[in-house]
C-alpha cells in the first residue's frame, strides 16, 4: 500500500477509471459539488506531543468535489483544525485532465456549489480563474436551502464513502496511507458508476 501510493498507483487508478466515463460522456460537467466530512483519529497523535491542537490534526477531514451525479472527481485531506474555505482551490486542483472525448481534456466543471463555510471572499475569485462559475451561499444574505437540490449528490457521495468501514474510523498514523484508502474508495465509487452508466 505504502510503495503504490508513492508510485501513484491508486491516483491513476482513479484517473483511468474517470476517464472510462469520460469516454462513454456519463461524467456531468454542467455542475460539481463541493463539501468537507470529518473522520476521528482512532489513535490520535503520540502521547508526548498530544495537545489539543495535535489531536485535532490527528483528525482528519476529507474534502471531496463530484459532478452531477454523485462521481468523486478530485478529493484532498487535511487536518479537521483547517477551516474549510482554505482547501477549496486545492481540492479543484486535485482533479485530473481526463482524455476520452475529442479536443482537450475536460478538468474543470461549468458551476460549483457549496455552503457558507466557503463563503470568502477571495474563493469566488479562485473559481472564476480556474473558469468556474461559483454558487456559494453567503452568510447572512442567502439560504443554504436552496443550494440543496444541487448539493445533495456530494452529501451521498460521503455516505458512499462510509460504506467502507476503513475510512469510518482513520486507523492509520500515517497519512500516506489514510490517503491512500481514500483514493482506492474514490476508485470503487467509480467504478460503480462505471456499472451504472455504460
Amino acid at each position: 500500500m505504502r510503495d503504490w501510493q508513492a508510485a501513484g498507483v491508486w491516483a491513476a487508478l482513479h484517473r483511468l477509471l474517470l476517464e472510462r466515463l469520460q469516454a462513454a460522456g456519463q461524467i456531468d460537467w454542467r455542475r460539481a459539488a463541493l463539501d468537507s466530512a470529518t473522520v476521528p483519529a482512532k489513535k490520535g497523535a503520540p502521547r508526548p506531543a498530544r495537545t489539543r491542537w495535535t489531536a485535532a490534526s490527528q483528525a482528519r477531514r476529507g474534502i471531496s468535489s463530484t459532478d452531477a451525479r454523485g462521481t468523486p472527481l478530485g478529493l484532498k485531506l487535511t487536518g479537521a483544525n483547517r477551516h474549510d474555505s482554505l482547501l477549496l482551490s486545492p481540492t479543484l486542483d486535485t482533479i485530473p485532465p481526463l482524455r476520452g472525448r475529442h479536443g482537450r481534456p475536460r478538468q474543470r466543471p461549468g458551476k460549483l456549489h457549496a455552503d457558507k463555510a466557503y463563503d470568502a471572499h477571495i474563493r469566488p475569485q479562485e473559481c472564476r480563474l480556474r473558469g468556474i462559475i461559483p454558487r456559494i451561499a453567503r452568510k447572512g444574505i442567502e439560504s443554504s436551502e436552496r443550494l440543496g437540490r444541487h448539493r445533495w449528490v456530494v452529501e451521498r457521495t460521503h455516505a458512499w464513502f462510509n460504506r467502507f468501514r476503513r475510512l469510518i474510523v482513520r486507523y492509520e498514523r500515517r497519512v500516506d496511507i489514510h490517503l491512500a484508502f481514500t483514493t482506492l474508495a474514490a476508485s470503487l465509487i467509480t467504478l460503480n458508476q462505471i456499472k451504472r452508466f455504460c
